[in-house]
């Protein structure tokens, strides 16, 4: 018997867009683990459908919440480590010389991919605090969400069966209804498997409803009026 798809109606009132890691490191030909995720992000065209929804959100006047990725000093003398999470420390993934301060920032593996900038930086979009491994439970995505009352989540980001699907596990444990775009996400390919493959199964199990990029933007279109922000 194949699976439900209970569906997401939006809300205009209740719906955010949230995007998780949308750094150079993922998502640049020069960053870190392109050699790993690099194909996965080119078969699904993860950089242009992410910008896709920035972009609505802006359109829309939704809010756009970002959970980055950041590793400080402190961050590596942990004294263990899971094995994806040895290999982002030994590549220096996402590393910051310092929590407070901007060194070496510009331009940096940590860095927003640059044409997601004018998005990101407009003064209206919700920067959280980094997550450390790859949930929401150590950083304050959930707190802000609720401080602006959102109930629903239309998410994508970086990477899918990490950073994303723990997300999305963990707005679920939190009562949201979540959307997630699997085209505007992607994974690493080793030897051991194609982490993209696998979260798509998670996703359709899990989640309140998988949509495409056009999917999604052809909800937000049939939901709500254009509002082109200044």
């Amino acid at each position: 018997m194949a699976l439900p798809n209970p569906g997401m109606t939006i809300d205009p009132e209740r719906t955010a867009i949230v995007i998780i890691d949308p750094q150079n490191d993922f998502l640049s030909p020069g960053g870190v683990a392109w050699s790993v995720v690099g194909e996965s992000v080119t078969e699904n065209n993860t950089v242009a459908n992410i910008e896709a929804l920035m972009k609505a959100a802006k359109n829309y006047n939704l809010p756009l919440f970002i959970s980055p990725h950041y590793y400080f000093p402190a961050d590596h003398r942990w004294k263990f480590e899971g094995a994806l999470e040895n290999v982002m420390h030994s590549i220096n993934m996402f590393d910051r010389p310092d929590p407070l301060k901007l060194d070496d920032f510009i331009g940096s593996g940590a860095d927003w991919l640059e044409i997601y900038k004018p998005y990101i930086e407009d003064g209206k979009t919700v920067v959280c605090s980094p997550h450390k491994v790859y949930g929401p439970e150590n950083n304050d995505l959930i707190l802000q969400l609720r401080k602006q009352r959102i109930e629903k989540i239309i998410l994508g980001g970086m990477s899918s069966n990490l950073c994303v699907e723990s997300h999305l596990r963990e707005l679920l444990e939190q009562g949201f209804e979540v959307a997630v775009v699997k085209d505007a996400t992607a994974g690493a390919k080793v030897p051991e498997g194609d982490g993209y493959a696998s979260a798509l199964v998670n996703y359709r199990m899990l989640a309140n409803t998988v949509w495409t990029t056009q999917e999604a933007l052809q909800a937000l279109g049939d939901s709500l009026p254009a509002f082109v922000s200044n």
